[in-house]
């Protein structure tokens, strides 16, 4: 081949391969941003959060065209945006604080001074928040998602019909459609949250000086957790729950220990009772409550509250109505086991559905969505969904309390192993807490396990395995563990559900 012929056959192979690859990924790169939707995808997703995002990016890996819709702009939805990622940045920064102010020094560490510098303290969490949310969106990339910035709703159950963040419109159309919309904040009647004083948890992840005073309406995961944060700083709290106990979820022995814990911590509670109103007039707050069963009111004042009754799923303005997706009392969309609502085509996944409100449920419900669209079989346990607090000491759990064995009727033992006698706690001079092990008497299978102590939530994987695999405490038991580990108070309680333990 001459010369000029070799130049030729090169100049037509390079205007092949633009004619391809140009048709090919200029689409894609338009579709990242604001989508024209004109293409029909296999899946398309509403919401960007740990479910969705997740669903999205396993429906590509199973190589669906697949297209998810954020409203927010940043991926992750609440969870690292205004949720789990940022709260646990500030839960070690208030952490690491009240170490070097209460601690260190038992450790020959001393320190002349310390500091709280609130506005670092922030940048540091919005450095975290920043650095993950860009991490979504090179997996999106990695994975050819396509990422479509708007608020989407139903036109049909093909159709999405999107206002962009640019001020836009575009349709959407897919095979597919999967609702991950997530949760929002459950507001109380007659309390404006403004996000300054009377604050959501979004507000309290962004308050920009500590409060003297700090109410929290809740005793939940969230509201301990950011009453914890402030409560670290300086703040002196008040949790103000309605009902009898603090975390209703949590088994009733752990949890007793774990009040006393916080209440160690100066956090004080105001169990059974119902906050009515909050005066905004003065310069502070004055918060109306009475007894949950009714009786005298009192007066609390305070700087700032923190609103954390709990959340409720967040479909509005999608247009369920207009499709007829059927939804429950309390706003949820009715799924079967597929995650398929009653509308051919059409599911949901994660906060909007009934189960734990949890960002790994919603993370293990968009992939299994996603595996029963592509045929496959696919299973969420939610009675397997471990669930954390991220205080300190931390509580962490998975399977049946010792309540629930008991309504249930069963028979059972129960094995329990205080950190205090743990090597590992003792050396580090942190061991409060404790593992409780519930097994069947007969059978030794584990029914569940309740762990309070430093980093109860690393810990517990150990268990929900086990849990998933039917496996007894005797298990366990027999299981090597590395020895100086917190982990090995595990091993000790499952030798005492069966037989007894070793160091006590």
């Amino acid at each position: 081949m001459s010369t000029a012929s070799r130049r030729n056959a090169i100049s037509l192979l390079a205007s092949s391969r633009q004619l391809y690859y140009g048709s090919k990924y200029s689409w894609i790169g338009s579709r990242r941003g604001f989508a024209s939707g004109s293409e029909e995808n296999d899946v398309v997703v509403i919401g960007g959060g740990p479910g969705g995002y997740v669903a999205a990016i396993k429906a590509a890996q199973l190589g669906f065209k697949t297209t998810c819709i954020e409203k927010r702009g940043a991926l992750g939805g609440t969870c690292l945006n205004v949720g789990c990622i940022p709260s646990k940045a500030l839960l070690h920064s208030s952490h690491m604080y009240h170490e070097a102010k209460h601690s260190f020094a038992n450790h020959g560490v001393k320190i002349s001074s310390v500091e709280v510098d609130v506005p670092a303290m922030m940048a540091q969490k919005d450095k975290a928040v920043s650095n993950l949310t860009k991490g979504i969106e090179g997996l999106f990339k990695k994975n050819k998602v396509n990422y479509v910035k708007g608020y989407g709703k139903f036109l049909s159950p093909s159709e999405v019909s999107v206002d962009t963040l640019d001020g836009g419109n575009t349709v959407v159309k897919g095979k597919n459609i999967i609702v991950a919309t997530g949760s929002d904040v459950k507001s109380l009647p007659g309390i404006t949250i403004d996000e300054e004083r009377i604050v959501s948890s979004t507000g309290a992840l962004a308050l920009k000086e500590i409060p003297k005073r700090l109410v929290v309406i809740g005793a939940g995961y969230i509201g301990l957790e950011m009453g914890s944060v402030w409560g670290r700083l300086g703040s002196e709290v008040t949790v103000v729950e309605f009902a009898p106990d603090i975390v209703p979820t949590m088994d009733g022995e752990v949890r007793k220990q774990f009040q006393r814990a916080l209440e160690k911590q100066k956090m004080k509670f105001m169990l059974k009772t119902k906050v009515v109103s909050v005066d905004t007039s003065g310069d502070t707050l004055k918060l109306t409550l009475e007894p949950s069963a009714g009786g005298d009111q009192t007066i609390l004042e305070t700087d700032v509250v923190l609103v954390s009754a709990g959340r409720v799923p967040f479909t509005a303005g999608l247009g369920l109505e207009k499709l007829g997706i059927e939804t429950d009392k309390g706003g949820r969309i009715s799924v079967n086991k597929r995650f398929a609502t009653n509308v051919p085509g059409v599911y949901a996944i994660g906060d909007v559905i009934p189960g734990p409100m949890l960002a790994h449920k919603a993370e293990e419900d968009g992939v299994a969505c996603v595996e029963y669209i592509a045929g496959k079989e696919a299973h969420v346990d939610y009675d397997l969904v471990p669930g954390v607090v991220y205080t300190h000491p931390e509580v962490a759990y998975v399977g049946k309390t010792e309540e629930q064995v008991k309504t249930l009727g069963v028979e059972y033992r129960v094995g329990k192993f205080p950190f205090l006698a743990n090597s590992r706690a003792k050396t580090i001079d942190d061991a409060e807490g404790l593992v409780k092990i519930i097994a069947e008497k007969e059978t030794d299978k584990i029914l569940g396990v309740h762990i309070m102590s430093p980093n109860a939530g690393e810990i517990i994987h150990e268990a929900v395995l086990a849990l998933h695999y039917g496996a007894s405490s005797e298990d366990i038991a027999r299981t090597c563990h590395a020895h100086p580990t917190m982990s090995e108070a595990v091993k000790e309680a499952a030798m005492a559900t069966y037989d007894k333990p070793i160091h006590i």
